[in-house]
This record gives C-alpha cells, sequence and structure tokens, in this order.
C-alpha cells in the first residue's frame, strides 16, 4: 500500500498501538526543545521524576521569550535553565542567540527525525521533513526521560501544490489561503502534509513559515518532502551529513486532498482577529497604518529580511508608521550586519529589537488604542499585541514593507508603477555564517555531578495536583464562548515573567473576563476551593486553541479547576488538562450548553468509575434542576494518567514499579 511521509516517518518511530487513522498510539521522540516561557516548569517537572540524564538524542533549552527582564524574574530563569540543561544533558541557546524555532531549523533539525517541543509553533521543523509537534511541558519532559509520546493516529491531509509564486506573493500567502480553506477548527487528528510540483519551487525558509503558521489550522503538525532543496539548506548550514531524501510513495492515499495553485495566488491578509479571517490585501489597500513589524518565528528568516531590506534601499518609511524589524536569531541578525542590509533597514526608519520572540507574544511594541497594526506574526487573537482592543492584521514580509513605505495597507505588487520598485530577487545563501560560540553544549557526566543548579528565590516547584473524587460538587465559574484561546486563559505580555511561579501567575487566569469591582475568576475559584465545591468552566466550540502553555491547565488546577465542559476542546490542551487531573468533558447536545449558567452548581457522581470505563457521564445542574449527559473522549493512557492524579505521579508510579 502506498504509504504517506507522514505514516512513514511514524513507522519508523512507534513502540505502542497500530498505525491506523483515530487509534492511540505512543511513538519514539528523537529531539526535544523547550523555550524559556514553558521550559522552566518544564525542567522543574523533569527534575522531580528523578531520571538524571536525557535520553533523546538532542534535547535543546532555547531562550527567546522572557527577555526584557524587567525586575529579577526572567534573569533568575535564564540562570537556573543554563545550569539545570546542561547538567541534564541538554544543549542551551542562551539569550540572544534567537528564537528556538529558527535556530532549531539551523542548527540541529533533521529530515526524517521527530521534535516534540514545549511551544505550539514546533511544527515549523516540519519544513525541514521532520514529523515536529508541539506539546506541554510535562510531555516533553516525560520524552527528554525516553518515555514514548501518546497522540491519536492522524489523518492526513494532502495539499497538492502545483506552479510557481508570482512576484511580491510570499509562502506567507500560502499558509492564509489554507487557512481561508480549513480555518482554525475541525481539524484535530489531522497532519497536513505538501506534496506536488509546486513544492520544488519553494526553499526551506518559505516551507518552513508555512509549516509554523499550520499550527493555527489546529493539526497536529505540518511535513514537507526533504528533497535537494533541503539537501541544500543543510549544506549551507554545514549539516550535509543530516540530510536523507524523504517523499510519500507515488498515489498515497490521503484521507482528502486540497489543490492550491501557487501562479494564482495573491497577496492575503488574516484581519482581526483570528489568523482564519482572511481577506486579500487589494480589498484592504488604502486603509491607514501606524505600525508595522516584521519577524517572529514564521517571518524572521534571512532570506525575508534581505527581500525587505532591499525594497528599503534608499528609501525612508512613512512618516507616521513605527516600524520595527527582529531577526529570528543570530546568524541572521550577524549577517545582515556583515552585508550592509541592517544599514539600509537602519537607515530607511527600521528599529531593530533582539532576535526574539517580542512583540509577538506581547513583550513590547504594543500598539497605540484604536490604530492598525501589520504584523508578520502567526497570531493575532485579541490583544495578543499587549493593547486591548486591538486591530492586528497578519502579512507577509512583502505587504509590510510595501505598507510601511506607502503608511497604508498597500498591495506589494503596486509598488513597481507607483514608486518604481521592482521585486527584489534573494536567493538562499551558499553559505550560512556559523557560529554556535551562544550554544553551549551538555556537560559530561563526571562534570554534571559536581555542577550546582541555580535556582533563584522567584522559581518555585508546581503543586502536584489532587486526586479526583469520586463525586465530584462544583460550582460553574465562568462561562465562556467558542474559540478560547491560551491566551484569553493565561495572558502573555508582562505576566510571562511569573511563569516559573505558579502562586503568582494564577491570579491572573481568565482575567480578560474580570469586570472592575466585581471578585476575579482566581478569588472566586479560592472561595468556592474553600467551600468544599471544585471549579468547573464551561466553553463552546475550539477551547485552548493557541499556544502549548501548559499553566493553563496547571493554573487553574492550582485554583481548584476540576472539569472543563466544551462543544470542543483542542488536542495540546485537552493533553495538558489529563497531565494536571482536569477532567475534559464535551456536551454530548449542543443545546445543553444553552441551558448552563454561570454560578450554577453541578454534581457529578461516580466519577471515577466513568473515567475508568465509560464514554459519557451524567452531570446534574443542582440549580437548574435538569441533568444532561457528556462525553469523555480518552484514551485507556488518558483515564490511567487522570485515575493517577496527572501525568508526573503517573510517571512516577510506572517508574517505581520497574
Amino acid at each position: 500500500m502506498a504509504k504517506t511521509l507522514a505514516y512513514k516517518i511514524l513507522e519508523k518511530h512507534i513502540v505502542e498501538g497500530v498505525l491506523a487513522a483515530g487509534e492511540p498510539i505512543g511513538i519514539r521522540i528523537d529531539q526535544t526543545l523547550t523555550q524559556d516561557a514553558t521550559g522552566t516548569t518544564a525542567f522543574l517537572l523533569y527534575e522531580s521524576m528523578g531520571i538524571g540524564r536525557v535520553k533523546t538524542d538532542v534535547s535543546v533549552s532555547y531562550i527567546d521569550h522572557n527577555m526584557s527582564q524587567f525586575g529579577p524574574e526572567n534573569h533568575n530563569d535564564h540562570l537556573y535553565l543554563q545550569t539545570v540543561a546542561t547538567r541534564a544533558g541538554a544543549f542551551h541557546s542562551r539569550a540572544g542567540n534567537g528564537i528556538c524555532h529558527q535556530v532549531h531549523l539551523e542548527r540541529f533539525g533533521k529530515p526524517g527525525a521527530t521534535l516534540l517541543g514545549s511551544d505550539s509553533h514546533t511544527p515549523t521543523g516540519g519544513g525541514l521533513g521532520m514529523l515536529a509537534i508541539g506539546a506541554g511541558g510535562m510531555d516533553v519532559a516525560v520524552a527528554m526521560g525516553g518515555g514514548a509520546f501518546y497522540l491519536t493516529c492522524p489523518k492526513v491531509i494532502g495539499v497538492k501544490l502545483t506552479g510557481q509564486l508570482p512576484e511580491w506573493v510570499a509562502s506567507k500567502d500560502v499558509i492564509l489561503k489554507l487557512l481561508s480553506i480549513l480555518t482554525t477548527k475541525g481539524n484535530v487528528g489531522c497532519v497536513i502534509e505538501y506534496f506536488g510540483d509546486g513544492v520544488k519551487t519553494l526553499s526551506v525558509p518559505q516551507r518552513a513559515t508555512i509549516t509554523n503558521m499550520g499550527a493555527e489550522l489546529g493539526v497536529t503538525t505540518s511535513v514537507f518532502p526533504s528533497d535537494n532543496n533541503t539537501r541544500r539548506f543543510l549544506e549551507a548550514q554545514e549539516r550535509g551529513a543530516d540530510y536523507k531524501p524523504l517523499s510519500a510513495d507515488a498515489y498515497a492515499d490521503y484521507d482528502r486532498v486540497i489543490e492550491i495553485d501557487l501562479s494564482q495566488l495573491e497577496p492575503l491578509a488574516a484581519c482581526p482577529s483570528s489568523p482564519d479571517n482572511i481577506k486579500t490585501v487589494s480589498q484592504l489597500a488604502g486603509t491607514k497604518t501606524s505600525q508595522v513589524v516584521v519577524g517572529s518565528c514564521t517571518n524572521s528568516s534571512f532570506t525575508d529580511l534581505m527581500m525587505v531590506a532591499q525594497v528599503l534601499n534608499g528609501r525612508h518609511i512613512d512618516g507616521m508608521i513605527e516600524f520595527a524589524v527582529a531577526p529570528g536569531s543570530r546568524q541572521v541578525l550577524e549577517m545582515l550586519a556583515k552585508n550592509g542590509a541592517l544599514a539600509d533597514m537602519i537607515a530607511a526608519g527600521a528599529r531593530i529589537l533582539e532576535s526574539g520572540c517580542g512583540p509577538c507574544i506581547g513583550q513590547g511594541f504594543s500598539p497605540a488604542d484604536g490604530v492598525v497594526t501589520l504584523r508578520t506574526f502567526n497570531r493575532n487573537f485579541p490583544a495578543r499585541t499587549g493593547t486591548r482592543g486591538d486591530k492586528a492584521y497578519l502579512v507577509s514580509p512583502e505587504t509590510a514593507v510595501a505598507s510601511a513605505i506607502m503608511g497604508e495597507i498597500t498591495d506589494p505588487r503596486t509598488l513597481k508603477k507607483v514608486l518604481g520598485i521592482k521585486h527584489p530577487q534573494v536567493k538562499l545563501p551558499e553559505q550560512f555564517l556559523i557560529d554556535d560560540s551562544m550554544i553551549e553544549e551538555p556537560l559530561t557526566m563526571e562534570k554534571a555531578t559536581d555542577a550546582q543548579v541555580i535556582r533563584g528565590p522567584t522559581i518555585v516547584v508546581p503543586e502536584s495536583p489532587r486526586d479526583l473524587p469520586d463525586k465530584l460538587d462544583g460550582v460553574i465559574l465562568l462561562k465562556c464562548g467558542d474559540k478560547i484561546t491560551t491566551d484569553h486563559i493565561m495572558p502573555a505580555g508582562a505576566f510571562l515573567k511569573y511563569r516559573s511561579n505558579v502562586p503568582e501567575y494564577a491570579k491572573v487566569v481568565f482575567n480578560c473576563f474580570d469586570e472592575e469591582g466585581s471578585p476575579t475568576f482566581a478569588q472566586r475559584c479560592l472561595d468556592s476551593k474553600a467551600k468544599g465545591l471544585g471549579g468547573i468552566v464551561v466553553a463552546g466550540a475550539s477551547y485552548g486553541q493557541g499556544s502549548s502553555r501548559e499553566h493553563a491547565a496547571l493554573c487553574p488546577m492550582y485554583l481548584g479547576v476540576r472539569a472543563v465542559i466544551a462543544k470542543s476542546i483542542e488536542r495540546i490542551h485537552k493533553a495538558n488538562l489529563i497531565n494536571f487531573a482536569i477532567v475534559p468533558l464535551e456536551f454530548s447536545g449542543p443545546a445543553d450548553y444553552d441551558r448552563v449558567n454561570a454560578d450554577d452548581e453541578l454534581e457529578i457522581d461516580k466519577l471515577l468509575d466513568a473515567v475508568r470505563t465509560r464514554d459519557k457521564l451524567t452531570v446534574q445542574d443542582k440549580t437548574g434542576g435538569f441533568e444532561f449527559d457528556c462525553k469523555l473522549d480518552l484514551s485507556s493512557r488518558d483515564r490511567a494518567i487522570l485515575l493517577a492524579a496527572g501525568l508526573g505521579n503517573y510517571t512516577r508510579k510506572r517508574a517505581s514499579h520497574r
């Protein structure tokens, strides 16, 4: 039987289960990555397991999120991660070395390997032909210890690319087109696999842009074949030995095929405030804007920024625009500095930001009230910029730089006619600048024995979850709508520095729904907990979309939330809920969502029996005087984890019985 590329890689890594769509499987993980916003907790959890040295081929701890260092919290995390990683046998990429996904693509990614990362944009590695999956920090900690990663064997959606991108149309427009087709919900349990003659026209950085933003589709991951373009990229990174050719079999059987003719695409934009709210740039042309930012793990490669620099060469940005550029890695920044492109951007009026996540996660460069901001990022969820009521559009670097020059949203295809600007022909360099001096190698076993881990006072070991009760008496502390993201649950921006201190970070759970003069969500949780009532969150469809941040489960667990009842729950967040012993339930009928209300007291009897053996359970709404059914869509392993009071306890118990 002809096989897809995704199934070929899964087949070589499967350690448990059967390769059949919808079945639970466990796979061996070759590489892991963490970043500082999730990595501190991941390594604390890893240490608590008592495993010692990492068991993967490569594990890397990156510093790229919390680099602002207002107060001691960020630097405390950096020192902890630097010392714990190298002692545990992991590489450590220091602050300033670049965004994890960009650096991993450059220096560590390997075609055919599996990569598990505690960041939802880990699928960037699919641009190299990796099976790269985002997960919560607890799952990554288990993988670092040699444990399998468990997932639902996916369906595979084939995306057939034909033709070639026209001038001024970018790989960003490919993924925006796909988002207009598939949207951000309804794709759980799928992998996107690209094939067709159009693939060979795309470089690795272009492919990585597409797989990176595939995370917004809600799929498990996305993957491209590994071909001569992959080989050229790896050879330019002095890693030619890591190359291997990989592709799907001819006539591979996909669950669905979507065809995209690259030659028919035009510049697109994701409008406020969802990555799937797609319009053509020509429809939006003339919209005044005040801010443009080029960067993020989606669009900060050397070729992206060289194109921007060449367009800006000898020109100036509009006087009413604040324009910023954030190179994706130190390699990119240094190459731009050496060839003069950085000077061209500075001369044009660009502000050069650090090689890190920065504005993409609300860490600075927030827009003014009521203005339009254009960003080459991957997410434009409400207030993600750090400004409430923001108007953030997601665009390609081509559209971004054209708009920065003109002061309004501009179709870059008009630049030649209006200003005589030709489309830059930027080629991948034959040789990248290689300088790994800011990547620290693991300590040897001998040196690691005596190495001290630096633990600042703001680093607090997370509490373990409590056992599930046989009867859950709870109260609905919040009823929210569809497409609630992890940004809604746990705000980023200035609050990220508290991620290594759960009691402090938990104070802002769901703060976007708090009303002035009323108790916060966190306070309502604690009040209910004092009364012996478990907290329950009710939500609509696609609950928990967005990042892999396990704090969106860990902090609610700390506050006493015991269950989430939603119309549907996204993959990574559902796994995180289970890992921290919060029961994920789905309404059996959509009308039941409308019947329940905030502050209703609920009762779930014989909860443990349901978790052990049943696919649905009955919930009593004691306030409303009715009952309704919920689905328990759990694998046998999910059930065992919930009954063990979370993945950490489950892992420790299994280890003690070996």
